[in-house]
């Protein structure tokens, strides 16, 4: 079974407002992420909440997803979500895509390249390279589950990547939305105007 976690638990603070909940081409930017999640081979989708899981929870109303709920999402780090998400995995996930719910750029097509790759990879831990650049989302096999549970505190899922360098397969991409997240208003303008070209 092939699982996604989503995190959508963090503040916003240097957006203002609470940006996945920001319109992105006629829905909102957190339902576009996880519809996108949804068309791909992804068997699972969890998303993790924190400030407003109220109003995102009614965005994804309707879609088969498990919000589960990050109650350390106000002064912890993005590692405590992904642990909130792997918490709720069912026990047949084999592998784990890590998606961040502010980078709406992320694609059906990219998510199914990843897996797909991963599959074929023979390695458990997948990153999207683009122009020699590691980005996001992230892949990895759901025997690393119970390492993150315990391990990484100050790093993140950085620090797996970087302990088990040799298992790591790095996927050459060719879009640069795998460098591309929201933290500021420019960020989202430059998100819409992306979108915008490519429809």
């Amino acid at each position: 079974m092939n699982c996604a976690i989503v995190l959508a638990a963090g503040m916003s603070r240097r957006m203002g407002t609470q940006k996945l909940l920001l319109p992105f081409g006629g829905k909102t930017v957190i339902s576009h992420i996880v519809d996108q999640i949804a068309g791909s081979v992804v068997d699972k989708i969890i998303v993790v909440a924190g400030r407003e899981s109220d109003k995102v929870r009614e965005q994804l109303s309707g879609r088969d997803v498990s919000i589960v709920i990050n109650a350390d999402c106000c002064g912890a780090e993005m590692l405590s979500s992904v642990r909130c998400g792997i918490r709720a995995l069912p026990e047949k996930c084999r592998c784990v895509l890590v998606a961040l719910g502010d980078q709406p750029g992320i694609t059906t097509g990219l998510v199914n390249e990843m897996v797909n790759a991963f599959k074929t990879a023979n390695k458990g831990i997948l990153v999207p390279v683009h122009q020699g650049k590691r980005g996001h989302p992230i892949l990895f096999s759901s025997r690393y589950c119970n390492e993150i549970m315990t391990c990484y505190e100050d790093i993140g899922l950085r620090g797996l990547a970087e302990t088990h360098a040799d298992d790591v397969f790095e996927l050459n991409v060719s879009s640069p939305a795998v460098l591309c997240d929201m933290d500021w208003p420019e960020d989202y303008r430059r998100e819409l105007e992306m979108f915008r070209e490519v429809r």
